[in-house]
C-alpha cells in the first residue's frame, strides 16, 4: 500500500478507501479497549487521529505501549471522524513501530517557550510553531522565485566568498587555510595573507549585490536568493550572523522603478503564502499575533506611500511624540520612528526616498543636491524597514569620488569600476533580509525562531 502525505489525504473529497500514514507521534491516548494516536507527518498543520482496537494488529504487541515522539507507520481505513476539528481519522488494521522514543523525549503535549526550544534546535521543527514557520518558509521561498520568474528574471547564483566589502562596514567573517600554529608572515611579523589559499584575504559575503551588478549589464534583470553573513557582535531579536537575502538588480532603471518593483514584489509574495498556506497563517494569527493576517492583507490591499527622507523628518519632528531615539537629517530612522509613521501616521507600507549621502553606501546614485542619494526603505507595520534599496552610481568619476571618500581603495573594486567604463547604464536594486520577510508574516518576535538552523555569537551549536 503506498504511502501518502497526511496533507493529501485529508484533501480527498470523501472518506473511504485505505490509508497509509507514516509520521511521528504528537500524543497518545490510551483507553480502555481503544488507542487514540496523533500522528504527524509535517505535510500540513494538522494531524490524523489513528484509531486502534484490540482488532488491529499490533494492537497489544506496539500500540498499547507507545509514547510520544515514536515514529510509526499505520494501515487502515480513511473514515468520517466524529471528533470536532477534524474530518478524517484512520480506523487502522495494521501499525508498525518504526523508531521508538523513550519516556526521556524532551517534547511533550504542552506548550514550550522558544528559549527552550532553541536549545533543542534539532527537534523543534516537530512543533506545531516551528513546523509552521518551516512551511510559511517554504511558500515565501517558492513564491519569490515564482514572482522573479514571471516579470522576466534570471536567477543568479553569487559566490559566498569574496574578497569584498560591499557595505563597507568591515564586519566580516575571514575564510583563511593558513594554520592557527605559527602562520607565514611577512617582512614586518604580519600574517602573510599572500600565502593563503586566494593568495590575497577573503571573507564570506555580506552581500550578492556587487556580482548582480555584473549580471544585470548582461542579462537585464537578474535576482539572487542565497546566504549572506555578518560578523557583528549583536545578541537582539533582530539579527543574525547568517541569513539569507534576496537582492534583484535591474539594467535601465531608475529610483521610481524600483519601488514599483518592490510594491509588486511584496504585494505578490503575501497573496502567495496567504493562498499557500491558509492553515498555518490561521495559526500564526491565533497563537502568536492576532494582527498577522490583517497586516499581510493591508501591504497586499493598500498603495503603498512614497515619502522623501527630509518630509519624514519633519513629520518626526512635528508629531509630538516622545520619541527614545533623535531625529533629525542625517540621522538614521529607528524602528520606532519607522512604526509610527506606518502604523499611526500613515497606516500603510511607506517608501522612504532620497536618504542623506553621509549615511549610505558608496554605490549609491548622487542625487542633483549632493546632499542625498536614490536610495528607498520601504517600511511595513510592525517591523519597520523590510526592504532596502537604491539606484546605483553609474558615473564613472562620482563612483571613483566617493569610494576615495569612504576611505576604500578603487583598485579593490577595478571589476566594478569596469562595468562604469564599458558601456554603463542606470541600473538600480534591492535588498530584501528573508528571514525579516518570514518574521513579519508569521509575527515571530525573535528572529531566531524563524531560521532553522539559526546562527548568532556563541549560537553554532546545530
Amino acid at each position: 500500500m503506498a504511502n501518502e502525505s497526511i496533507r493529501n489525504m485529508l484533501d480527498r473529497p470523501e472518506a473511504g478507501g485505505p490509508g497509509v500514514v507514516q509520521g511521528w507521534l504528537r500524543s497518545v491516548r490510551h483507553g480502555k479497549g481503544v488507542s487514540f494516536l496523533d500522528v504527524s507527518d509535517g505535510s500540513c498543520l494538522a494531524g490524523m487521529q489513528v484509531v486502534a482496537d484490540p482488532g488491529t494488529e499490533g494492537f497489544e504487541s506496539v500500540v498499547r505501549g507507545l509514547g510520544t515522539g515514536s515514529a510509526i507507520r499505520a494501515e487502515g481505513e480513511v473514515v468520517e471522524s466524529p471528533g470536532k476539528g477534524q474530518r478524517y481519522e484512520l480506523h487502522a488494521s495494521r501499525v508498525v513501530l518504526v523508531g521508538e522514543a523513550g519516556a526521556d523525549y524532551p517534547l511533550q503535549k504542552k506548550r514550550h517557550g522558544f528559549e527552550f526550544l532553541r536549545s533543542i534546535a534539532h527537534l523543534r521543527p516537530r512543533t506545531n510553531t516551528l513546523g509552521a514557520v518551516l512551511r510559511v518558509r517554504n511558500a515565501a521561498s517558492m513564491a519569490i522565485h515564482d514572482f522573479f520568474q514571471r516579470e522576466g528574471f534570471f536567477y543568479l547564483h553569487t559566490p559566498i566568498i569574496t574578497a569584498s566589502d560591499a557595505e563597507g562596514a568591515g564586519e566580516m567573517f575571514r575564510v583563511t587555510t593558513l594554520p592557527e600554529e605559527d602562520p607565514p608572515r611577512d617582512a614586518e611579523g604580519r600574517v602573510d595573507p599572500s600565502r593563503d589559499f586566494f593568495g590575497r584575504p577573503t571573507f564570506l559575503t555580506v552581500s550578492g549585490q556587487l556580482e548582480a551588478e555584473i549580471g544585470a549589464l548582461a542579462l537585464s534583470r537578474v535576482y539572487t536568493f542565497g546566504p549572506t553573513f555578518r560578523a557583528e557582535n549583536s545578541n537582539t531579536a533582530r539579527h543574525l550572523a547568517e541569513f539569507w537575502m534576496v537582492e534583484p538588480e535591474v539594467a535601465f532603471c531608475d529610483l521610481g522603478g524600483l519601488a514599483d518593483l518592490a510594491e509588486r514584489f511584496l504585494k505578490s509574495v503575501f497573496g502567495d503564502v496567504l493562498d499557500r498556506c491558509e492553515d498555518d497563517m490561521a495559526f500564526f494569527e491565533k497563537r502568536i499575533e492576532s494582527e498577522a493576517i490583517t497586516r499581510m492583507k493591508r501591504v497586499i490591499e493598500e498603495p503603498f506611500e512614497r515619502i522623501p527622507y527630509r518630509e519624514v523628518v519633519s513629520i518626526l519632528e512635528k508629531s509630538g511624540q516622545d520619541f527614545d531615539f533623535p531625529v533629525g537629517f542625517g540621522l538614521d530612522l529607528q524602528s520606532e520612528h519607522e512604526r509610527w509613521l506606518t502604523e499611526q501616521h500613515v497606516g500603510r507600507p511607506v517608501v522612504v526616498t532620497d536618504w542623506p549621502a553621509s549615511i549610505k553606501a558608496f554605490y549609491m546614485y548622487r542625487n542633483d543636491d549632493d546632499e542625498t542619494v536614490a536610495a528607498m526603505d520601504v517600511l511595513v507595520g510592525g517591523v519597520g524597514e523590510i526592504i532596502g534599496g537604491s539606484q546605483r552610481e553609474h558615473r564613472l568619476p562620482i563612483l571613483e569620488e566617493t569610494i576615495r571618500a569612504q576611505g576604500l581603495e578603487p583598485d579593490a573594486y577595478w571589476w566594478y569600476l569596469d562595468l562604469r567604463r564599458f558601456g554603463s547604464v542606470p541600473h538600480a536594486g534591492f535588498g530584501l533580509g528573508f528571514e525579516r520577510l518570514v518574521q513579519f508574516m508569521t509575527g515571530m518576535a525573535n528572529i531566531r525562531d524563524v531560521a532553522p538552523f539559526p546562527r548568532a555569537p556563541g549560537l553554532v551549536e546545530f
